[in-house]
């Protein structure tokens, strides 16, 4: 039973139309948007698709969940070094969604795209019998030639991460059955970096025409680190002991040692795990210092043998470490 909910043209008018600040979105009132772009650049499009009670908990604050929602879709732009300029938001609504929920989505979604200097262009507003489903497209814009991709990586570049890690993951499990022996403000903030992540978008700018290869962290350091290798032809050797942990994730491993395979393939990071030839490792101090983000190197890329694993864990003596899984699997 949908209770003070709006119908669909209202909601596009009240709630999604005063989201629009370019001239080519026509306020949403045509069939389709109007995008002007650069001689020299192309677009890059990323879409992803979040699912209340699957990607995120459905008491979160609605605001926060447009807040990710938009964040997860700019990161994978940010991956490829591209620039955000626009996004499409498809919304099918639960019976549970009302306008006080959807108010508060909408204002969620303004003060992310005021932070990362994006507007709404069109989509599509439905209702659903199931749970709500929200897709976001995200459109960007890089100079030719200029795009990250993760076939890149050449054996002898560094690896590195930029902020830290883990700390998603483990926030998700406050969220669904607690950490026993964690302050409730180290809690907090655990379950903050899973409802409130971060785009890199600043880090992605930097990273052109020096960074080799680029994957955002998203289902997981070491799966996604697998994806990177496998695109590029290589294998890669990771040391637990260089990966960055907040103090909140250190405070958890402190307690429970088995809680770094949660950190290492739990995701929703949504850092960037990126290559650099090691004679640039300069430059990489560098634009940390200038965007105000760690930046690590957590380990090396090698050549690929045929038959190693693409990715190799190592604790800080050398000795291997190895995991049931390499990350999440929606499937």
């Amino acid at each position: 039973m949908v209770v003070n909910r709006p119908g669909e043209f209202e909601i596009i008018e009240t709630y999604f139309a005063p989201l629009t600040k370019e001239p080519g979105a026509f306020g949403l009132k045509d069939d389709a948007a109007l995008i002007v772009v650069d001689p020299g650049k192309d677009f890059i499009v990323s879409t992803d698709t979040i699912i209340a009670g699957v990607h995120f908990m459905p008491a979160d604050p609605p605001d926060l969940v447009a807040t990710k929602l938009l964040a997860v879709n700019l990161s994978d732009l940010a991956a490829m070094a591209a620039e955000p300029i626009a996004y499409t938001l498809a919304a099918a609504w639960s019976g549970e969604t009302d306008a006080s929920w959807l108010g508060r989505f909408a204002d969620g979604l303004k003060q992310a795209q005021e932070t990362y200097g994006v507007s709404l262009y069109g989509g599509d507003t439905v209702a659903t019998i199931g749970p709500t489903t929200l897709t976001l497209t995200a459109i960007g814009v890089v100079g030719k030639g200029l795009e990250l991709r993760r076939n890149g990586a050449n054996a002898g570049d560094g690896l590195y991460i930029s902020g830290t890690i883990g700390d998603a993951a483990l926030g998700l499990m406050c969220l669904r059955q607690g950490l026993n022996g964690l302050t409730k403000p180290t809690a907090d903030f655990l379950i903050d970096r899973y409802r409130r992540p971060q785009a890199r978008v600043a880090l992605a700018r930097e990273l052109r025409g020096l960074a080799t290869a680029a994957i955002d962290v998203s289902d997981g350091l070491i799966a996604d680190l697998e994806k990177l290798t496998v695109a590029s032809g290589t294998s890669a050797l990771v040391t637990v002991g260089k990966i960055p942990l907040s103090e909140a994730a250190q405070a958890a491993v402190e307690r429970s040692a088995e809680l770094i395979e949660v950190i290492l393939t739990g995701g929703d990071d949504y850092e960037l795990l990126f290559t650099v030839p090691a004679s640039c490792e300069k430059n990489v101090r560098y634009i940390a210092a200038h965007v105000a983000l760690p930046l690590t190197r957590i380990g090396d890329i090698n050549e690929y043998r045929g038959k190693d694993r693409p990715v190799q864990v190592v604790d800080n003596a050398g000795l291997e470490i190895s995991f049931p899984r390499s990350g999440y699997n929606h499937f």
